[in-house]
């Protein structure tokens, strides 16, 4: 009897005559429209046989696969799409999973029209809102499958892209399926996302969209509409932006993961051009309050690839020199100095590879041979990212950023820690290059209220150390930072040449009313940078550069920070530098000779004009003139030219071509000068930091010892007793604290001086005298303790009733076992 039933189409049950009659018996006449819609309506009036209704499908399908016949394949996915959209009630979960299967059986075949059709389905079924959750559905296949079909090789390369697009919407879908559905498994797992996103990248890589890159932020992928001719590389684009847009906070690891092993396994960082590009749409498409987790999966990498090709890591560096462009002000993240501390890290490790010529001795990679060329431009890609990081901080995180770069400078005589063991002077000297160029980077463009807080003594004061090296390269990048911190009206570019400038007006300097906080800053520290620019003049290596920095310098500090007291200072400070040059004790060659009289001509004319004193402007011009019709190579037109024309000596120079202070005094005391600190050459003060920057010579080292050792000499005369403080001992020790100063620098300087200047066999006489006086006092010392003390023997009776200590040789003393060590 069942065999029957079976036979009989109207026996059967009423969902599959429906079923069986949206068949048509040609298939190329498609789907019978009108048994489509009673088959519609019965799935809606009775939900309970949609799940039989899609077992039977399937049962076709599956059938019909077999049997080559897919012009039915397609008739029965249509069907099942049209009840998918139309359906929506509690039991379209059991419907769905006849659904899947049948599309997990057309992606299972080798077919590509049939794989696309199965795809096309399901992108469909993606864009479906499910009333009720699934707790049991799983995408694994899915996942698996669209990625292998982003990779597909097929010889026709149309039908290669087709199936490559069908993969990448099929991706597509999958996100969109899963990633907002907590009950679903969590498409962020590693197991997906290193399918996910190598796929995607994959067919970003097409040769079709190197050159188009993702500059600005595009329109929300789930706004932007389905374009008819879509390519590839567009498709993949738009659906890797959609993926990085779902991102939350915890996600956004597990999507850049894959991206940086994905770069990592096709060696994509040295080209840098395809890195850059996927890390713009990365930093562009999340939310703008994670590009600083970005940021720091990018240094880690950095880090883990300290020891791999030079070309490898600038790759990493240019990307993060990019992000941090992309980012916004203040999305490097809570821990700034972490990002800094990195970079200067690899910094010092590219200067110690360049230098040592290997990576710390590792033996897998130890046969690499270093190219210095490349490790050059990794180390300004690193400067480059510096700058970059920190032109997106505000003003109080970058002054710590400088502090703490300035803190990584190693500095000559204090212990060092370097990347190698091995470090010479060469690592040193170019470490300190390298941090020093990061530190202009920083520095360009900050801007400050308070120069007390943006300079403290902590920056300010290692920073001046570095400008008495020896090294010129060094000097001159010390000197840039200086102007970057001091230039707060952008007056540098007004002082790039030494000139002499009749009118400044066309200079058209911003001037402002120096702050109280500025007038505290050079009280505080005047006399530091007044010292330096003295002693940089002195060098020997010093060039046109140097001397063009050093007039900027002066002329910041004249606009900048300048009150009465400056402006005097800096006149004394340009006299000095005159009398410098005139200086036949001090080894300087000729150029450097004319290039200081030029330095100081130059600067003198500029501070008169700005101090508008006429009878200070009249002799400062008279002097410029003679100079321009006796005595050119005085002057910085000639001096700073490309072919300078000097003369051989500078041994006779006449009074009425040099700037005279007893002049100057004259005119500036009519105008309310201080006439007596103005009459006071100037003198730098020498300290001990010198020792620190600069090596010194022996003779020099001694004097600092003896002027340490006279002070706590023991024939010095014992203190005097405190007198008494009145309103007039105040008033006295206010009036001559500039002269006590200025006697005490004098001092010093004769002492130094002395033993520069003198011949060994009398320092060696002198420190002999000394050592036969030690020798004096340390006898009169044994003297004294070797007196007899009172015997532990007892005491001998004298005539008298005296009582006599006896004498009793040391050796023979009973001592307590206490005292006995």
């Amino acid at each position: 009897m069942t065999g029957v039933c079976g036979c009989c189409g109207a026996l059967r049950p009423r969902y599959k005559r429906l079923v069986d009659n949206i068949f048509p018996e040609d298939p190329e006449d498609g789907l019978v429209k009108s048994n489509m819609e009673k088959l519609t309506f019965y799935a809606l009036s009775a939900p309970e046989k949609l799940d039989r209704i899609g077992a039977y499908l399937s049962e076709r399908l599956s059938r019909d696969v077999a049997r080559h016949r897919y012009g039915y394949v397609c008739i029965a996915m249509e069907a099942l799409d049209q009840l998918l959209m139309a359906c929506h009630c509690q039991s379209i979960n059991l419907f769905v999973e006849s659904f899947l299967k049948m599309v997990r059986k057309l992606l299972e075949s080798d077919k590509p029209s049939l794989q696309i059709l199965g795809t096309n389905s399901f992108v469909k079924f993606a864009n479906i809102e499910e009333d009720t959750p699934s707790y049991h559905r799983s995408y694994d296949f899915f996942v698996s499958r669209f990625s292998e079909m982003c990779h597909s090789s097929y010889e026709d390369p149309d039908i290669r892209t087709n199936i490559r697009m069908a993969g990448i919407r099929g991706l597509q879908g999958v996100v969109r399926k899963t990633v907002n559905d907590e009950l679903q498994a969590n498409i962020w797992d590693p197991q997906h996302m290193d399918k996910i996103v190598p796929s995607l990248l994959f067919n970003l890589q097409s040769e079709e969209g190197t050159e188009r890159y993702a500059s600005s932020r595009s329109p929300s992928p789930l706004q932007a509409s389905e374009k008819e001719k879509e390519s590839p590389v567009e498709l993949t684009e738009r659906c890797f932006r959609e993926l990085l847009g779902r991102a939350a906070f915890g996600n956004i690891k597990s999507a850049v993961t894959p991206v940086l092993m994905h770069l990592d396994n096709h060696s994509l960082w040295e080209g840098k051009t395809f890195a850059v590009r996927c890390f713009k749409i990365i930093m562009y498409s999340i939310q703008s309050q994670h590009s600083h987790l970005v940021i720091q999966q990018l240094l880690g990498h950095l880090d883990a690839n300290s020891k791999n090709s030079a070309t490898v890591r600038a790759g990493i560096v240019e990307v993060l020199l990019e992000a941090a462009a992309i980012a916004a002000s203040g999305s490097v993240g809570p821990t700034v100095l972490e990002v800094f501390n990195t970079l200067v890290k690899q910094l010092r490790l590219s200067v110690d590879y360049e230098l040592t010529g290997s990576y710390d001795g590792s033996t897998n990679i130890g046969t690499k041979i270093i190219k210095a060329h490349e490790e050059r431009q990794l180390q300004e890609a690193v400067i480059r990212t510096i700058g970059s990081f920190a032109n997106t901080l505000p003003t109080y995180q970058r002054s710590e950023v400088m502090l703490f770069i300035m803190g990584k400078i190693p500095v000559p005589g204090v212990s060092l820690t370097l990347p190698s063991s091995d470090s010479g002077p060469e690592v040193t000297r170019m470490i300190q290059i390298m941090l020093l160029k990061s530190l202009v980077q920083v520095t360009a463009g900050f801007q400050t209220t308070n120069m007390l807080t943006a300079l403290p003594s902590s920056f300010l004061e290692p920073l001046l150390s570095f400008s008495l090296t020896e090294d010129p390269e060094i000097r001159l990048l010390v000197l840039e930072i200086l102007l970057s911190l001091i230039d707060r009206h952008v007056n540098r570019p007004k002082f790039s040449r030494i000139s002499i400038v009749s009118d400044i007006s066309v200079l058209k300097l911003k001037l402002d009313k120096c702050s109280r906080q500025d007038n505290l800053f050079m009280k505080k520290h005047g006399q530091q940078l007044y010292r330096h620019i003295y002693l940089n003049c002195k060098e020997e290596t010093s060039a046109q550069e140097h001397y063009e920095t050093l007039f900027a310098l002066l002329g910041l500090l004249s606009v900048e920070l300048a009150n009465e007291e400056v402006v005097v200072d800096l006149i004394r400070l340009a006299l000095a530098l005159q009398d410098l040059a005139l200086c036949t004790d001090e080894p300087l060659p000729t150029y450097n000779r004319c290039a200081v009289h030029a330095l100081a001509a130059a600067y003198l004319n500029l501070i008169c004009q700005l101090t508008t004193v006429p009878a200070f402007c009249q002799h400062i011009h008279e002097v410029i003139e003679v100079r321009r019709k006796e005595k050119p190579y005085l002057l910085p037109e000639d001096v700073f030219a490309q072919k300078p024309k000097l003369p051989s000596s500078l041994d006779k120079i006449d009074a009425d071509v040099l700037f005279l202070q007893s002049k100057i005094t004259e005119v500036l005391g009519g105008s309310g000068y201080n006439t007596e600190r103005l009459g006071t050459p100037y003198v730098p003060q020498y300290t001990d930091e010198d020792r620190l920057s600069k090596r010194k010579s022996i003779g020099e080292t001694i004097s600092i010892q003896m002027d340490v050792e006279s002070r706590n000499s023991p024939e010095k005369k014992e203190r005097t007793p405190a007198e008494e403080i009145t309103f007039e001992t105040l008033k006295n020790a206010i009036v001559d604290s500039v002269g006590m100063e200025e006697q005490e620098r004098e001092r010093r300087r004769q002492v130094v001086e002395k033993f520069q200047k003198a011949p060994f066999e009398e320092i060696a006489a002198h420190c002999g005298a000394r050592a036969t006086m030690l020798q004096s006092k340390l006898n009169q010392i044994f003297e004294i303790t070797i007196r007899p003390p009172p015997s532990p023997s007892g005491t001998i009776s004298s005539g008298y009733g005296q009582t006599q200590s006896r004498s009793v040789p040391i050796y023979e003393m009973k001592f307590p076992d206490l005292c006995v060590y």
